[in-house]
This record gives C-alpha cells, structure tokens and sequence, in this order.
C-alpha cells in the first residue's frame, strides 16, 4: 500500500487510528498532530520494534509535511510467540558440571531442574527481535500509511471549515478595497479644498496673493505622496495568488501550502500598513483598520494549516 501525496491544505491538528495483522502479529497504529512552524516527531514504540524506529520517522516526515507529531505503534504477537525457549546445550552444560561435583560426604545429590531454568543463559528468546522487526516492517508501514490516511480525512473536514472562514476574509477585504479605491481621489480632492480654504484665509489676513501655480505644485506633492494605486493593485494581486494557493490551483506540487499562505498574508499586512501611512483621510483609516482585523483573523487560521 502507497500513500500519494498531493498538493492540498490541511489543518495541522487531528487524529487518526489503523489496525492490520497477519500470521506474524497484530499492529495498532495511533497518530495524533498539532500545530507547529516545523516538523516534530515524538514516536512511542514497543521494545521489540525499536529497531525500526528511523525509518517509521522517515516515513512520517514523508507524509506529514508540518506540525507536532505523536505517532504511536503497537505489536501484539499471536499466542505462544512470546514465550521464551530452553536453551538444551546450555542447561546441558550445567547438569553436567553439578553431576561431575560429588560431595565430600558422600551425601546424594539432587538436581532441580526448576532452579536450574533460572541460571544465567538457560531461558532465551525463540526469535531475534530485529530479524522479527524486519519481517514485520511491510506490516507497520502499511498501517502507518492507513492510519495517515485516515489523519487526513479528519484534518481535511477540518480545513474546509477554516478555507470557508478565510474565503469570506478574502471576500471582505475586496469589497473594502475597492471602496478605499473610491475614497483615494476623493481623498486628494478634499486636501485640495482643505488646502486652498486655508490659503485664501491667509491671503486674506495678511493681503497677500499666491500664484495658482504654488498652489497646484503643492496638490500635486500632496497627490504623488498619498497615491495608494500601486499598493492597491498589489494587495488585490496578493489576494489573487491567496485563493489560487488556498484552492490548490497553482500546481501540483507535494507541498504543503499553510507556509505559503502565511507569506502571502505578511504581504498583505505590509501593503495595508503602506496604505494606512499614505492615506490622509480618515474613511481610508476606517477601511484599513477593519482590513487589519480580518487580515490577524486569516493569520491565527493560516498558522494551523500544513
């Protein structure tokens, strides 16, 4: 069995449960994930399965791109498999070294075959543990793999909470965008306005005059310093490329997307920060800072996806 993977996003926290056996034993599988910036893998195996410990991580790190991971493994032997065996040579040994001891009294001598099973060397293992792990890794991969599996569907139902909270962020933050888009020449008008009623009650108190040509040169600084139409169309772009990649329209690559997204909404924020600096008017403040809560809301969401 193969797990593909495929480029989608995933929410980092979730559960998922596997059991497989065959003629060799039973495996239980448990993996459990939260989030975090990276990969961490936490792994509680049974002693006979130790041996396969780096290549269980291997194969967690393959499929599990990002978060903290806790995967437990299980093996439940079939009966009689555990038992220990009589090593015949070495008890052997020892009966014939207490049965060439003779007493110096001549006293008749015993041998307890039940003390003799505890001596050292007697009772060992039938099996070696890394040949039976070895043997058993096929089994322990595909439950893994099963257990994965199952991981995903419930962090996928968990995701598509979360992406339709974000598209409606998304959704949000153009319908505001485009009203600061309205509000920017009327933001230059108003200065202009602002600026020429100051003027005129200057020249007035004073009984001076101004060439219009001063006065234009000073809207125009005013015009060039508070022009927002490149920030505009790079957010609108960043929120573009935001529902391709929450989408999974950009390719296919296996990668995993909540990184990206998180990129992506830094981008964001720097622009409607750029916006909210050049901006003189007070409706463009209102919209840019309603456009800040929904971009943190998108933050706290994203950092949970893989």
């Amino acid at each position: 069995m193969s797990t593909v993977a495929t480029r989608t996003v995933r929410s980092m926290t979730g559960q998922g449960h596997a059991s497989l056996q065959n003629d060799l034993g039973s495996i239980s599988v448990e993996v459990r994930t939260v989030n975090n910036r990276g990969f961490k893998a936490t792994l509680r195996l049974g002693e006979s399965l130790s041996s396969l410990e780096s290549k269980i991580e291997s194969l967690a790190r393959s499929l599990i791109h990002r978060g903290s991971v806790q995967l437990s493994v299980n093996l439940r032997k079939p009966p009689g498999e555990d038992l220990y065996q009589i090593d015949q040579s070495v008890l052997g040994s020892y009966i014939r070294q207490l049965s060439d001891t003779v007493p110096t009294d001549g006293t008749r001598t015993t041998i307890d075959l039940a003390t003799l099973v505890n001596l050292p060397g007697v009772m060992v293992s039938g099996n070696d543990p890394r040949e039976d792990a070895e043997r058993l890794w096929p089994l322990v991969r595909e439950a893994i793999e099963l257990s994965i599996e199952n991981l995903n569907e419930m962090r996928g139902r968990e995701c598509n909470r979360m992406a339709e909270s974000l598209r409606n962020d998304c959704r949000e933050l153009r319908q505001r965008l485009e009203q600061i888009r309205t509000l920017a020449p009327r933001a230059v008008e108003a200065y202009r306005a602002r600026l020429q009623g100051k003027i005129e009650r200057a020249l007035e108190k004073h009984e001076l005059e101004v060439q219009p040509v001063d006065l234009l040169r000073e809207l125009q600084i005013f015009a060039d310093r508070a022009d927002v139409s490149e920030e505009i169309t790079r957010l609108a772009s960043h929120l573009a490329m935001f529902d391709e990649v929450l989408t999974g329209d950009v390719d296919d690559r296996p990668e995993p997307t909540g990184r990206k997204l998180d990129f992506i909404i830094q981008e964001m924020f720097r622009e409607t920060n750029t916006i909210g600096s050049k901006a003189a008017d007070a409706d463009i403040s209102a919209e840019v800072v309603e456009i800040k809560c929904a971009i943190e809301r998108m933050r706290e969401l994203v950092q949970n996806l893989e």
